[in-house]
């Protein structure tokens, strides 16, 4: 099970490499914007963090083009240009499908991302898909059982000896962290203030009281 995180943000880019040893990043429009940076200086600066390494960087085409494959693939070319780490993200919809066939023929990897359902995730699988993204925080907002979806989602890649990788997105808390490594999702990407607070547990800093206690009481040596 790989980490990414959710983010942007410089700052907790490098707090989450060094003390997490992050797996990879995802950006979206929100997060380029909660930067507050250009979105071409942004995501250069973080391709720049991960120079050297295996570890991709998801970037997001303009949304306004869902419905025009080959404005996808041309910004897809552009993009991918800037660091051999990106990978390009698009809709799960008719065009995205089709622009990420296009760029797995050129070797350009996608991720496809805004994933509602086990359909959509096998059309983006049998498109060549490098990622594919449900989104559980939403449908589980909306009354949804999301655990069948990423259930569905991981026979149907096994089942059909896909390389698609899983990466369950919009994730809110650390039961959802757990379910997706349990039921063989192949990563999570979720925001920096998640993962600090699934870190940790009301429980270790009792205990961590408690031994403390015992240890100032003990002599050294």
């Amino acid at each position: 099970m790989k980490f990414f995180l959710d983010s942007a943000i410089t700052d907790e880019i490098r707090y989450a490499i060094d003390m997490w040893d992050i797996d990879g990043v995802t950006t979206n429009p929100r997060h380029v914007q909660a930067s507050g940076k250009p979105f071409m200086r942004v995501i250069q600066e973080i391709g720049e963090m991960f120079a050297g390494t295996d570890k991709p960087v998801s970037v997001q085409t303009n949304p306004h083009n869902h419905s025009d494959y080959q404005a996808i693939v041309d910004e897809g070319r552009k993009l991918a240009k800037l660091s051999p780490n990106f990978v390009i993200k698009m809709p799960c919809t008719e065009h995205g499908f089709k622009a990420c066939k296009v760029l797995k023929e050129e070797g350009i990897r996608a991720n496809l991302t805004l994933c509602f359902s086990p359909v959509q995730g096998l059309q983006a699988m049998r498109m060549g898909a490098h990622l594919v993204s449900p989104f559980i925080a939403w449908k589980e907002g909306n009354g949804e059982d999301t655990d069948v979806f990423i259930q569905d989602l991981v026979s149907i890649r096994n089942n059909a000896f896909y390389e698609t990788e899983i990466l369950v997105a919009a994730v809110r808390n650390g039961r959802q962290i757990a379910f997706a490594g349990a039921i063989g999702a192949d990563i999570v990407t979720t925001s920096f203030d998640v993962y600090k607070e699934a870190f940790a547990h009301p429980y270790t800093d009792l205990g961590l009281g408690r031994f403390q206690g015992f240890w100032d009481k003990t002599p050294y040596e």
